[in-house]
């Protein structure tokens, strides 16, 4: 694939976050509704596999299908956002401020929302024959899946919570060094190979994906989940974001511009052997 240095993608990372910040009201809410959509028909189609094959493997092997089609078409993530956004307002590009940072979040997680809630609704629907059937092994498998992950959380307290917060962390982590690996090569097939990966990995581990969430969360509950909305926004879809946040941003984001948009001077090397021979 063609390969492209960290450092010329790195500045590519922040003009992404300033185009984001200055898309248009529609263009935003419409690429995030897509990717809420697409992305929630790839955990329908994923969970279904798993359910189908009994194989976990199999399902995180194919749901990445999902990812590489929203992030071709250039849909947006909130997760995505999370990572390239902030990198325009630190780099102070001209009118990029936290608030128009917020506004950028808030409208993809509006457009992420509504994406994803419409593909839990047409998922429960053909699933059920209109409400006449129960849904069969693949509701039943659904409904645990959402119970065991507000209130299994929930049953820890404090801990509980912090476990959701850090799966949410790892979870970005590795989504967005799909996001950002996508951008070290230039052809279709290298990106494609560089997201598969990092997709696979967070849903084989079972960490939490916010955009995913908001999709496999509302399935649930009309599939016959036995747990609340706000079961579901306190033990799981808030410290999700939170944790996909700082993952985003803290642990990929911000050291690729640490140490190749903003890289330090090398040391001398005459002052580092005179120092060395000094110590010695």
């Amino acid at each position: 694939m063609s390969y492209i240095e960290p450092k010329e993608f790195a500045a590519k990372m922040v003009d992404a976050g300033e185009q984001k910040i200055f898309m248009s009201t529609k263009d935003t809410f419409v690429r995030a509704f897509m990717a809420g959509a697409i992305l929630g028909l790839a955990a329908f189609f994923a969970i279904t596999v798993i359910v189908k094959t009994g194989s976990l493997l199999t399902g995180s092997l194919l749901f990445p299908v999902g990812f590489i089609m929203l992030y071709l078409m250039k849909f947006d993530l909130l997760t995505g956002v999370f990572t390239l956004v902030p990198l325009a307002v630190l780099d102070k590009r001209n009118g990029c401020t936290v608030d128009q940072m917020l506004r950028n979040w808030g409208l993809v997680f509006v457009g992420n929302f509504a994406g994803a809630l419409t593909v839990a609704f047409f998922a429960s629907f053909i699933l059920t024959y209109g409400y006449n059937t129960d849904g069969g092994v693949l509701a039943a498998k659904v409904s645990s899946i959402g119970e065991s992950r507000t209130l299994g959380y929930q049953e820890h307290g404090f801990a509980g919570w912090m476990t959701i917060f850090i799966r949410g962390m790892l979870c970005n982590w590795m989504v967005s060094m799909g996001v950002v690996g996508a951008m070290i090569s230039t052809s279709a097939s290298g990106k494609m190979m560089a997201m598969w990966m990092p997709v696979m990995l967070f849903f084989f581990m079972g960490f939490e994906h916010s955009i995913v969430n908001m999709f496999l969360f509302p399935f649930s509950m009309i599939m016959g989940g036995e747990f609340t909305v706000m079961d579901y926004l306190v033990w799981n879809e808030i410290p999700t974001a939170l944790g996909n946040l700082v993952g985003g941003f803290a642990l990929v984001g911000l050291p690729l511009y640490l140490t190749h948009v903003k890289e330090s001077p090398v040391r001398k090397r005459k002052q580092a052997e005179a120092r060395r021979e000094k110590l010695a």
